[in-house]
């Protein structure tokens, strides 16, 4: 999942669960405790759950069962319409301004972009075992 997302045009970062902030925390402050709880699909019965998903559903890069949480940091873009300098291939530098078309953000198409990716290497995993 992290080469896949990392993949992605515009990406800078990219973290599973707690993430970076796991970082700061001790041990036991983001160990996932496994508890039995209520399946909502089914009546009457448990199932084993963790009880706080810092580890995103991922532990040892195995699905543990509970949700898949992704976290994908976008750069913004830099292609803007305001003067900006540069080289050219001779080492002269100048001033330039793009012109053209360009997205002002990446955020529309970055939800699908990353809910597709997700998909890809699910089904890619799901594929290879079969």
């Amino acid at each position: 999942l992290a080469k896949a997302m990392m993949s992605l045009p515009a990406t800078k970062g990219f973290e599973i669960g707690s993430g970076f902030s796991s970082t700061t925390m001790t041990g036991s402050e983001h160990n996932d405790e496994f508890v039995t709880a209520v399946d909502d699909d089914i009546a009457g019965s448990k199932r084993i759950r963790t009880k706080t998903n810092r580890s995103g559903g991922i532990q040892g890069g195995i699905s543990n069962g509970e949700n898949i949480v992704l976290h994908i940091a976008f750069k913004p873009t830099s292609t803007i319409a305001i003067k900006q300098n540069t080289v050219t291939r001779d080492a002269e530098e100048v001033e330039t301004v793009f012109k053209g078309r360009h997205d002002p953000c990446v955020v529309p198409r970055a939800v699908p972009m990353v809910d597709s990716m997700v998909a890809i290497v699910l089904a890619d995993q799901l594929l290879q075992n079969h």
